[in-house]
């Protein structure tokens, strides 16, 4: 009869790993989808103006310009050359083509310059800019 007991306590000297597995898993998962989520897009300090009203229209496109002078179209790193090309491509899915410029406050008035004449170019005529509302 020892031998019996002895059997049952055989049987758990082992560890079941597994729902420790499952937690490492939907961590993992969770890690994921807050990772994505929190990248939308590139931060820039915009300048603080008296109104700003919000900007949402569907199909926009943002063209971002950071204080480096690097620039951005919907979050993806473009010269101004392949922006021309992909704004024009876009222009022609979408006639009436929405675009929103969000420049950092210490970007190159020049930069902002080339990408307004880049949308007067291909007729873009719907163009905001992204400022932050000064606190009253």
């Amino acid at each position: 009869m020892s031998e019996g007991v002895k059997e049952e306590n055989q049987l758990y000297d082992e560890i079941n790993i597994t729902p420790m597995l499952d937690l490492a898993y939907v961590l993992l998962v969770i890690f994921i989808i807050m990772t994505t989520a929190s990248v939308q897009g590139v931060k820039v300090d915009t300048p603080q103006t008296l109104n700003a009203a919000p900007l949402a229209k569907p199909q926009m496109r943002a063209i971002t310009i950071t204080s480096d002078g690097a620039i951005y179209l919907d979050a993806y790193p473009v010269d101004m050359t392949s922006l021309e090309q992909r704004l024009a491509e876009y222009k022609s899915g979408n006639p009436e083509l929405p675009v929103v410029l969000k420049a950092d406050a210490a970007a190159h008035y020049e930069k902002v310059s080339e990408v307004l004449e880049i949308c007067k170019k291909l007729d873009i005529t719907e163009v905001g800019l992204i400022t932050k509302k000064l606190a009253e």
